[in-house]
């Protein structure tokens, strides 16, 4: 039977860090982190090395879970909101609680979305939105997009090669 640092070390050489990498530029970039994963995820999908499948759930759950971190620096934050070294405006968060107000739990399907998904998903914090209908809403926005990318990846494909 195998220890539990053996079974990590065998799956930590099996899958060379890809999925790892991908799940971390994921997490990052739900987070205050200025770039995006789509181009790293196409071209991991485009490579046609890895699991297709696993790579999109490690995409999907990296990007959650930086929702989540948002969440929780939201939740606990007030205190340095008001501080010249935080990392979102005022005018951000303002601007998020604004849209969060007006639509409430659904602007979190929106998370996903460039520039408005991490303050939303902060403000939800901020203001105590429950962590549970947080966590689904944020996930449907969020594997849906990336199931969006791939069904796009895969279908190019598909086309490219009655081409060739």
């Amino acid at each position: 039977m195998l220890t539990v640092m053996e079974f990590f070390l065998k799956w930590y050489y099996k899958v060379k860090l890809i999925y790892f990498s991908l799940f971390t530029v994921c997490f990052l970039v739900a987070t205050i982190v200025p770039f995006g994963s789509e181009a790293y995820f196409s071209s991991l999908l485009l490579s046609n090395k890895y699991n297709s499948l696993l790579l999109l759930f490690f995409a999907s759950l990296g990007n959650i879970l930086g929702s989540v971190f948002n969440w929780i620096c939201g939740y606990y934050a007030t205190y340095f909101m008001q501080k010249k070294w935080f990392p979102i405006s005022q005018k951000k968060i303002d601007r998020a609680k604004l849209f969060f107000s007006k639509y409430g739990k659904w602007s979190l399907l929106l998370s996903w979305v460039p520039i408005i998904g991490d303050p939303i998903t902060f403000v939800a914090g901020t203001l105590r939105y429950s962590i549970l209908p947080f966590l689904l809403l944020v996930s449907i926005g969020k594997i849906g997009r990336y199931i969006i990318i791939y069904l796009l990846i895969i279908n190019f494909q598909n086309i490219l090669m009655l081409w060739l």
